[in-house]
């Protein structure tokens, strides 16, 4: 059996793990933390569960595409809430409510209510994100796609797009207001980043009931069961290589693990520290090293008091300003200019919530002061500022949500510093790498590199989030398997 070793326990890690044991690798997932899962990471606090990362997925309806490869994967023991179809996002903006729903009929329905001039307008828009998903072989599981379609969308930005379809000045801002979802920033976001993203939750938005360190545990298990190991506390200080290929992996305490296939799930920026081969040029170091990460996140862990909080099916965008755009670039006095309101599941069909998370964006410079120190060891003076961010947040969402304040038991924060202790993702960005249509040859990292056995999986390549993360984990198992044996894969499977 050829030996592969996987750095990195995130969504990208397990899922390759999971591909390349069921094709016959002895697979070793290293993770430097106590817990598997990255952005999957849920964490407890007494009798509280939270989420950390991957709040809501789509597409996990039996036959959509993401559950077809978590089929797949073997991940057929979790389940999934459905948020509200007629409205699973809904977006408040000067003073309205706009809800997305799912399926065309129900979306241009819902917005039409609003905007009955734009009909038609909605009805090319709906259809030109279909358009683009469909050039892209992973999110569409078809082989055969426009190329032409998919190179023109990666060129042109978010705001762009939209402003070619869409006349009405408002109805942009609202198309544009799940932006959060990829941290999108104006004249920079490709369009097609915008139409993966809203075509998987148009298919259909869910929770995951107990939280997303349930799929980890499960490609885990999946990978355990195949003669696998995911080792847990062993950090990689080095890729050891010779003149043409990746030879071990070493770790801090001194293990080497050999390998005949490396893959890297962590930051790319970070894979590059662990590799001296000549054979990655310094060119190439220096555009991974140059490439913009997106912009961190300060989220506000809320308890409510039991029985207090009716369960919200569904998810609450609210600005503040007059865009939905730039919410990244803020001063003392404007932020928060956006807040992201959501509950957990913590079981099937609940009545109450028992937890829910306020997120907004933070800025890696607002706690650069207190780099290089470690969670419970930040001072007194950082657990101020916390407070006072977080009373500013639920004093916002207080705004929309009169008397929310009154139902909390008690709170808890996380800030860009947090993020980079448990996932290890510089500048504690949220999603990675930043995609961007003005560098489309900087900021687009492949999951091959120059050493042929070492690939590279996770959150920078291809896409973020659920489908994302899947999507370019079969990309970089492509490149051993190819990829007509995954679509057969994927086509026996379900």
């Amino acid at each position: 059996m050829k030996k592969c070793v996987i750095i990195g326990s995130g969504l990208g890690g397990l899922a390759c793990g999971c591909i390349l044991a069921k094709n016959g690798y002895q697979v070793t997932v290293l993770e430097q933390d106590t817990q598997i899962g990255g952005c999957l990471q849920c964490f407890r606090r007494v009798d509280a569960l939270f989420e950390t990362g991957m709040h809501y997925i789509g597409s996990a309806a039996p036959g959509q595409v993401l559950n077809r490869i978590l089929r797949y994967l073997g991940v057929d023991d979790v389940k999934f809430s459905q948020l509200n179809p007629s409205g699973y996002d809904v977006i408040s903006f000067q003073g309205q409510h706009y809800s997305l729903a799912n399926g065309k009929e129900a979306f241009v329905d819902s917005l039409a209510q609003h905007f009955p001039a734009s009909r038609d307008e909605l009805s090319r828009y709906y259809d030109l994100v279909k358009q683009v998903v469909s050039s892209f072989a992973i999110h569409s599981l078809n082989k055969e796609v426009d190329l032409n379609v998919n190179a023109e969308f990666r060129m042109r930005s978010v705001n762009d797009v939209i402003s070619s379809v869409i006349s009405d000045p408002l109805l942009r801002e609202v198309l544009a207001g799940v932006q959060p979802l990829y941290a999108g920033e104006k004249d920079q976001t490709p369009f097609y980043v915008h139409a993966l993203i809203t075509d998987s939750y148009d298919q259909g938005a869910f929770r995951i009931v107990g939280g997303s360190s349930k799929v980890a545990e499960s490609l885990a298990s999946n990978i355990r069961k195949q003669g696998g190991e995911v080792i847990m506390k062993q950090q990689v200080c080095k890729i050891e290589c010779d003149d043409t290929h990746a030879t071990a992996v070493i770790t801090t305490d001194g293990q080497r693990y050999p390998a005949d296939l490396v893959i890297s799930a962590i930051h790319p920026t970070t894979t590059m520290q662990l590799v001296e081969s000549r054979l990655i040029r310094p060119a190439y170091r220096q555009r991974v090293s140059a490439v913009r990460n997106t912009t961190g996140a300060f989220t506000v862990y809320l308890k409510f008091r039991k029985d207090s909080v009716k369960y919200m099916n569904h998810n609450l965008y609210l600005y503040r300003g007059v865009s939905v755009w730039d919410c990244q670039k803020y001063d003392a006095e404007s932020w928060p200019k956006f807040l992201l309101y959501m509950h957990l599941c913590h079981e099937e069909n609940p009545e109450y919530a028992q937890t829910g998370e306020i997120l907004t964006y933070m800025n890696m410079d607002d706690v650069k002061k207190w780099q290089g120190t470690h969670v419970g060891h930040r001072g007194e003076d950082y657990e101020a500022f916390k407070h006072m961010k977080a009373e500013a947040l639920i004093d916002a969402l207080e705004q929309e949500v009169p008397d929310i304040r009154q139902h909390i038991e008690t709170y808890y924060t996380s800030t860009p510093l947090t993020y980079v202790d448990y996932t290890g993702v510089p500048d504690g960005a949220m999603y990675g790498m930043l995609k961007d249509v003005n560098d489309l040859g900087g900021a687009s990292i492949t999951s091959r590199t120059r050493i042929p056995n070492l690939l590279l999986s996770g959150q920078s390549i291809t896409l973020h989030g659920m489908m994302g993360v899947l999507a370019g984990s079969l990309v970089t198992c492509s490149e051993v398997l190819t990829y007509d044996e995954i679509f057969a894969q994927l086509n026996r499977e379900n």
